[in-house]
């Protein structure tokens, strides 16, 4: 039995903590919001993001980030944009234990990946990036769900490993943490076109279409970043890519079928809440930009959400692009 610390209580964080709890370890979990502790403690459920799943009575939440103290595994479960910050407060817990982020996405303040931004604050910590598709609505029931554990030491990640796989959670190693944390990443921009596609009435040949050639897009990306091209047809990539692309659970679907229905961005971000796809748009072309690198379908979707592109323009100016080899 090891002490796991979740930092976060949104859905993906109370999923991680509930099946922590079932691979039979001690499970505490933290928020900055005395509210939301309150909340979850009196009803023992997110009722907004996780309706149905109790929590269990054992599972204990603390508005302290020391509750991590002596850890073996304390797991940042928070936005990307909070990643920073929250590595930082837990820069003042000695000995908490490896340090696993489950946040997708870049650090809006560097463009950093988010491992980058945790070795900055915890430079002598082993980071662990546990990424793929995973939907926190199905981890929290326990149907079957596949996962890679990606770190510089394979040490650290055959132990986050060993520690949080059970029946329902099967875990992967991988040393390319490059491309493990760009495929949780990138894929939400693509699964925000594949949401507009939707909002569009458009069919299943275009969001094929669509899902291929962002995969391509994330790849080149990737491999210039010092990505392992071999990672993204992986769960990290091409697996996260499907189910968030497809998935009523995804965020990033729902806000790019809205828009795409023509509801107007800001409105999509207010009524869908945190959307990482959003956020990563902007950093990705930047990239972009920096690599010196085409990524249309990427590129679209950030002038629509960004420069208001009009959404009814976009897939025919995609098709009319000049002809060239796959």
């Amino acid at each position: 039995m090891a002490k796991i610390t979740v930092l976060g209580t949104g859905g993906w964080g109370i999923a991680l903590a509930i099946s922590a709890h079932k691979a039979g370890h001690d499970v505490y979990m933290w928020s900055a919001f005395q509210n939301e502790i309150d909340l979850l403690c009196k009803k023992r459920q997110n009722e907004k993001l996780l309706p149905g799943v109790t929590i269990p009575e054992e599972i204990i939440f603390s508005g302290d980030i020391s509750v991590a103290q002596n850890s073996d595994i304390t797991i940042i479960a928070v936005p990307s944009i909070a990643v920073g910050s929250v590595a930082a407060q837990l820069k003042g817990v000695e000995s908490h234990g490896i340090v696993v982020n489950v946040a997708k996405g870049f650090d809006p303040k560097t463009d950093l990946r988010l491992s980058q931004t945790i070795s900055a604050v915890l430079p002598d910590d082993c980071i662990v990036v546990l990424s793929g598709p995973s939907h926190a609505e199905e981890v929290a029931r326990f149907i079957p769900t596949t996962l890679v554990a990606a770190s510089n030491s394979l040490v650290g990640a055959e132990l986050v490993q060993n520690m949080l796989s059970t029946e329902f959670l099967r875990i992967y190693t991988s040393d390319d943490v490059i491309g493990v944390e760009l495929g949780g990443a990138l894929k939400n921009i693509v699964a925000i076109c594949a949401g507009i596609c939707d909002g569009l009435g458009l069919g299943d040949n275009t969001k094929a279409a669509l899902i291929t050639r962002g995969l391509s897009e994330m790849m080149r990306l990737g491999v210039c970043m010092g990505a392992n091209e071999r990672t993204f047809y992986g769960l990290a990539g091409v697996g996260d890519l499907i189910v968030t692309c497809m998935s009523r659970h995804s965020r990033n679907n729902r806000f790019g079928n809205l828009v795409g229905s023509g509801v107007a961005v800001k409105d999509a971000l207010n009524t869908v809440g945190t959307v990482e796809g959003y956020f990563a748009a902007e950093i990705v072309k930047r990239l972009a930009d920096r690599y010196n690198l085409s990524l249309a379908l990427m590129d679209e979707c950030y002038m629509i959400l960004y420069k208001n592109r009009d959404v009814s323009n976009v897939v025919r100016d995609l098709m009319l692009r000049p002809k060239h080899k796959e």
